[in-house]
């Protein structure tokens, strides 16, 4: 495992992505800022022009910039290859964007924990909002599905929600209650996968709403964000216990810790040659080989 110095202590590193362009994207939650880093570890950051806005979630958009929300004051973010960056407004006051991921339509979609609301925005900035059917879920990652729909984690309501790109929302409940689901991806078999930040577990729903669990053998390592490998191997954050953990194919679960004192992992992100890059709060981008 390779640690990169991207930031002081204090600016917090949280959300992660790969940009079409190869360099590692990420988010400076504290301080106001998105960063990137080369691969020769280089490392470039880029002020917002409000270091109150609170970057959060990261993701490569479809006009090849990259797409963050800004979850403090309320408004979606974009930031091109050379570091321009502009914001648009949301129209619900306080509205709490967290979660964002490029969509099977050419839009980018995200959450809105605070007015439990799912929402869409065109690259030219126009937003359309969905509202979600459960009061207070506290809608938090999203992801686009294997079925040509958004699926996104509703942390409060224990479940799982399905949002067709016309709106059309279906919940699934998990089982296991206290489940607090934050982070979720599409895998290569086909499934939608989640974490349970409260239920310490990995678990695996497909398109028809079915769950299986993979319990952690530490089940307070509060698992925090997913994401899928080109091999079938599922990397995700343990917030809780500093370890970058990984699910097998097979079912097998491993653990890799993070080096030294409160590394607080968050954001995680896969590169097409199964890379695996991981957001450390403490002001580092951690690099481990797929292989490890």
């Amino acid at each position: 495992m390779e640690l990169f110095e991207v930031a002081e202590p204090g600016a917090g590193p949280y959300g992660v992505a790969v940009g079409g362009d190869g360099g590692v994207w990420f988010t400076l939650v504290h301080s106001g800022e998105v960063g990137r880093l080369a691969a020769d570890g280089t490392v470039e950051r880029h002020g917002l022009g409000a270091p109150g806005c609170g970057p959060a979630v990261i993701t490569a958009g479809p006009d090849g910039a990259m797409w963050f929300s800004r979850m403090r004051d309320h408004r979606i973010g974009r930031i091109d290859g050379d570091g321009k960056a502009d914001s648009f407004a949301l129209p619900t006051a306080d509205a709490g964007p967290y979660g964002i991921t490029a969509g099977p339509d050419g839009a980018v979609w995200f959450t809105e924990m605070n007015a439990n609301r799912i929402g869409r925005i065109t690259v030219d900035g126009e937003v359309t909002e969905h509202p979600l059917p459960v009061a207070g879920a506290f809608p938090s990652l999203i992801t686009a599905g294997p079925d040509g729909a958004l699926w996104c984690t509703l942390n409060q309501a224990d479940a799982v929600a399905r949002i067709a790109v016309d709106g059309e929302v279906t919940v699934h409940r998990l089982p296991t209650g206290g489940t607090a689901p934050v982070g979720i991806t599409t895998g290569t078999d086909g499934a939608l996968w989640y974490v349970g930040i409260g239920g310490g577990l990995v678990g695996r729903i497909t398109v028809d709403g079915r769950v299986t669990e993979h319990p952690l053998a530490d089940r307070a390592a509060k698992p925090h964000a997913i994401a899928a490998g080109p091999d079938g191997r599922l990397w995700f954050t343990e917030w809780g216990a500093g370890r970058i953990g990984v699910l097998a194919p097979d079912g097998h679960l491993d653990g890799h810790p993070v080096p030294g004192e409160g590394s607080e992992p968050h954001g995680i992100a896969v590169a097409p040659d199964g890379t695996v890059y991981a957001a450390l709060e403490r002001g580092q981008i951690a690099r481990l080989a797929a292989q490890a």
